[in-house]
């Protein structure tokens, strides 16, 4: 979609919420009535520069940045939702639907490997580079990078040199090398003691990434490769000498992080010992090693889908921090009520104030920078990147520009810097590369970026042309004022953001910073922190995805990395899903229309896919895609070959519709996208030759088990495919034939099944493992966020599903931990549900220095490394404790923990399009207020208390305790 185009439909939106419930209805209940505690999250101090998930994030769905905050030089990293890797192209094998039928024999005969193999020869996607021709071009760059060794050499001048701190977990991109792919030469000594004199030795160098080449005093020594191969050489007497020797290895990096990383055990690395002793008898090797790049320039490396990049950098210097003195009084803050944040601070007997929001009405990040003294404003700000390629370059008198063209892709993107002075003494000066601002009372900075991405088959786009555009639509009707931007964003963010509230407890500790509230976190003390974390996923998806936006990724909108963890991509086994998990149930169903706007694109995308692979009618998606649209199966054939992205998308266009009740959205949008996924799946599944039930194959259970056939996750979400398919049909009057033809093939799937441990079998042969803890529990789907399984269907199933998460555990990353919080609600265990949460809100920086899941110190969630999905699916989790609505009534507090035996929520939403404010006390219900979108009967439970409504459209009703009728 054009982007002006886009902008032009956000404003229909924006213009909508103004008149429109967009979500399930529009918030009842006063501001005053509810007071809402404070939705801030603070710091006495900023963000380091080494932790990216320290800084606090603000978006729009266009621009996304993370705000550092220092005071002596602020750092403001941005990034732009149009801006990824590769380019327009086919990702479907030609033919491989060939091979589908052998496959299939392979699996049903048990002869897994043979399928594998097969599979990963002749039915995996197309890579955006030929493997064969790389395969010739590396092997040539290769030579001649090797043919130069001199910097192997002993009398080698390293003298200029620069240093690198070894090791780095994950690679030298985290010492200011990002994208850097090629060759690099490391150099450093080691001592050799006297009495090891005439003795061999051993050298322990950990893990390089890809491949290395080990030279000690100039001699080569061997070399190894593979990103998790433990480096062991072998250093004969004769090269050696008692005194200082010199250890060179030259590491190739072919591709994503390179370099020394470490181990992820106490195993000793970075040592020298005789071969007759242990490394712990040796000699350590200096961590501080000089480097130099030899050749950054590697043939293009082959990948099946595309990455989301960064975009660029804004640093802010106060120009009078030398002469002024120290920072006194600094809190930085993120006020998600208000989508506003700050950083103020003292200096000199100066209070200094930075505001920062991306604008939920306009296509542009807001800086405003203030002195409570006149002309006390003075900063130089300046852009930067980590793009090889770009350029900085002066606009006009108050503006800079920065372009970036990303590396050996399609795409390339403009930004533009503007900044108003403010004050009759200011003055402002540019070059190509900065802005200065001198004597200004006030300074407002306008960020603006755009890409030539038009849409997954155009990149004609013109972006200067676009930062033009917007930077001249502020001008219009004084909307460059900072004030009346605020307000306009505030406006609209307001009318998403104010549709729901809740408080849990009475007791809150906003009153610590928000870093130690994390590490001191219990529910007893704090059960504020569970509101906070509710509300910021909300803030997170109105800032990442808005209507008008485009779909969250892997890491929403916000992403450092030119190589970031799984391409920061859209990975449809779980995590795209959990995206939205919370859109519906927490009052933001506008919000998912990125969504399905990405579904629109896939459901072309995926036709092609399904012809190629399959030879079938219909759409299907595999475990992943990205902004081209890709569909194919990638990575590797035991867990990239999996039918169930689209099942699983189709089922959010069912429950768009369910909890809205918008049947002109279900017949121009949801049901004609879920009825071509259901046409692939009526020709995709096969009869099992062993129990003659439909099975879906080759499939598999996401990352678990391998290429098999009849997991049982597919299973269920086609049934669940089927079965709305056919509900809509009806309602909308239409294909009676396709609706018989589904109900034939529904009755036909093979059905879920009790496996010898009283488990739910997650595939057709009963091969669970008690000991199993794996993070994905994809059999459960059925359970959340399907309903193909529950208490009421059949309480045998449910039991054995439950069964099976006790033999999962209660550990795992960051959305496995947001997936089993919704499990445990489901099988109405709050307390359960509760422990996982506390899990989930762990500080995810452990004592050890490492990673764990849980939340970085900016309640971000850890995979780790960062992931939104948890963020959302932990949010989900919480509606799901209070509120459920799968089963044809609404469930009031079917899952409240114990310990969270007092609150109110208001806005919350539920099936069959109701809206509902609930307050509970001392562990019971209080009182509930329903309104409906639509009239007819309401059926509410609570506990063993049953009650049928008859309700009319837009009117509120309000029941007490025992689900009688109050007035109010």
């Amino acid at each position: 979609m054009n982007d002006n185009y886009r902008y032009l439909r956000k404003a229909v939106y924006i213009a909508l919420l103004g008149l429109l419930s967009t979500g399930c209805g529009t918030n009842s209940v006063s501001q005053k009535e509810l007071a809402p505690d404070a939705l801030i999250l603070w710091y006495n101090q900023p963000a380091a520069n080494t932790d990216w998930t320290d800084a606090l994030p603000v978006g729009n769905g266009h621009i996304g940045a993370m705000i550092f905050g220092g005071a002596d030089t602020d750092h403001i990293q941005f990034n732009e939702s149009s801006l990824w890797t590769d380019g327009p192209r086919s990702y479907a094998h030609e033919g491989a639907y060939k091979y589908l039928d052998q496959i299939r024999n392979f699996l049903f005969t048990g002869k897994q490997q043979q399928a594998e193999q097969l599979a990963e020869a002749h039915f995996m996607g197309v890579k955006n580079h030929d493997p064969e021709t790389y395969r010739k071009l590396r092997l040539a760059w290769l030579k001649k990078i090797r043919r130069d060794t001199t910097a192997a050499a002993v009398a080698y001048n390293d003298a200029d040199w620069p240093v690198m701190q070894l090791p780095l977990l994950n690679g030298w991109e985290t010492a200011g090398h990002q994208g850097l792919d090629g060759a690099v030469w490391f150099r450093v000594g080691f001592d050799v003691p006297e009495d090891w004199k005439g003795k061999d030795l051993f050298i322990d160098l950990g893990r390089i990434r890809d491949l290395d080449f080990c030279y000690v005093n100039g001699n080569y020594i061997g070399r190894d490769s593979g990103i998790s191969t433990k480096r062991h050489y072998l250093i004969p007497a004769s090269v050696l000498h008692t005194g200082r020797n010199l250890l060179a290895v030259q590491v190739v990096n072919f591709f994503d992080k390179g370099g020394f990383t470490g181990v992820k055990n106490d195993r000793p690395f970075f040592v020298a010992y005789p071969t007759d002793k242990t490394p712990k008898g040796g000699v350590n090797i200096s961590r501080i090693w000089k480097f130099w790049i030899q050749d950054d320039n590697p043939p293009a490396y082959p990948q099946y889908e595309a990455s989301y990049q960064p975009f660029g950098d804004i640093f802010i210097k106060d120009e009078g921090r030398l002469a002024d003195g120290e920072v006194k009084d600094y809190r930085r803050s993120l006020d998600i009520r208000n989508a506003l944040s700050v950083v103020t601070y003292k200096r000199g007997g100066v209070t200094y104030t930075r505001n920062y929001f991306a604008s939920a009405a306009d296509p542009v990040m807001v800086i405003d920078l203030k002195a409570d003294k006149a002309g006390a404003v003075q900063f130089e700000t300046n852009f930067g990147t980590v793009h090889k390629e770009h350029r900085f370059f002066k606009i006009d008198d108050q503006t800079i520009g920065l372009k970036v063209q990303v590396k050996n892709g399609a795409l390339f993107g403009v930004s533009a810097l503007k900044v108003k002075a403010i004050g009759p003494n200011a003055r402002v000066s540019v070059t190509d590369s900065a802005l200065k601002v001198q004597g200004a009372d006030s300074a407002v900075l306008y960020l603006v970026a755009a890409t030539n991405f038009i849409s997954y088959q155009d990149v004609s786009g013109n972006p200067d042309s676009l930062c033009k555009a917007y930077l001249a639509s502020l001008e219009e009707n004084k909307k460059s004022d900072y004030r009346e931007l605020l307000q306009r964003h505030q406006r609209v963010y307001h009318r998403l953001f104010d549709r729901f509230d809740i408080r849990i407890g009475t007791r809150s500790r906003s009153d610590l910073p928000t870093d130690q509230r994390i590490r001191q976190f219990s529910v007893s003390t704090d059960p504020g922190l569970i509101d906070l974390y509710t509300q910021y996923a909300r803030y997170l998806m109105i800032s990442a995805t808005p209507p008008g936006g485009r779909a969250a990724n892997l890491q929403g909108i916000w992403n450092p990395l030119l190589t970031p963890p799984w391409g920061s991509k859209y990975t449809s086994n779980i995590n795209l899903e959990m995206n939205y998990w919370p859109a519906e149930p927490l009052n933001l169903s506008a919000c998912t229309q990125p969504l399905f706007e990405l579904m629109e694109t896939l459901a072309k995308t995926g036709a092609v896919t399904a012809n190629r692979h399959y030879g079938a009618p219909g759409w299907v998606l595999h475990h992943n895609t990205d902004i081209w649209g890709a569909s194919a199966p990638i990575d590797a054939a035991k867990h990239g070959i999996w039918v169930g992205g689209s099942a699983w998308l189709s089922h959010h266009l069912w429950d768009h519709f369910a909890f809205t009740r918008d049947t002109v959205f279900l017949r121009d949008t949801g049901y004609p996208i879920m009825k071509k996924a259901a046409e692939f799946y009526v020709h995709f599944l096969v009869k099992d030759p062993v129990t003659g039930f439909l099975v879906s194959s080759p499939s598999n259970s996401p990352e678990h088990g391998g290429l098999v056939a009849g997991p049982t996750m597919d299973h269920q979400m086609i049934r669940d495919l089927f079965e709305n398919c056919i509900q809509a049909g009806t309602i909308l009057g239409v294909d009676q034939s396709f609706r018989d033809s589904l109900e034939d093939k529904y009755n036909k799937i093979a059905p879920n099944k009790i496996g010898r441990y009283g488990q739910l079998q997650e595939w057709m042969q009963d091969f669970d493992d008690t000991s199993d803890t794996h993070r994905h529990v994809s059999h459960l789907w059925g359970v959340y966020p399907g309903n193909d399984i529950n208490w009421e269907k059949d309480t045998a199933m449910m039991r054995a599903a439950r069964q099976s998460l006790i033999y999962r555990g209660d550990g795992g990353t960051g959305w496995s931990l947001a997936w089993k919080v919704n499990l445990w609600a489901r099988f109405r265990s709050g307390n359960h549900a509760l422990k996982i949460l506390e899990e989930l809100l762990r500080p995810a920086e452990g004592a050890g220095g490492g990673e764990r899941g849980g939340v970085y110190r900016n309640l971000m969630d850890a995979h780790p490394p960062f992931q939104i999905d948890g963020n959302f699916g932990g949010a989900a989790g919480v509606a799901e404790m209070l509120i459920q609505s799968q089963n044809g009534y609404i469930d009031l507090l079917p899952a409240l923990p114990d310990s969270l035996e007092t609150g109110w929520v208001s806005g919350i939403c539920a099936r069959g399009g109701y809206e509902l404010n609930i307050w509970w006390k001392h562990h019971r219900l209080e009182k509930v207020a329903i309104k409906a979108i639509a009239g007819g009967s309401c059926n509410v439970r609570y506990g063993e208390l049953h009650r049928a409504l008859s309700v009319k459209p837009d009117h509120w009703y309000y029941l007490n305790g025992q689900l009688e009728t109050i007035n109010q």
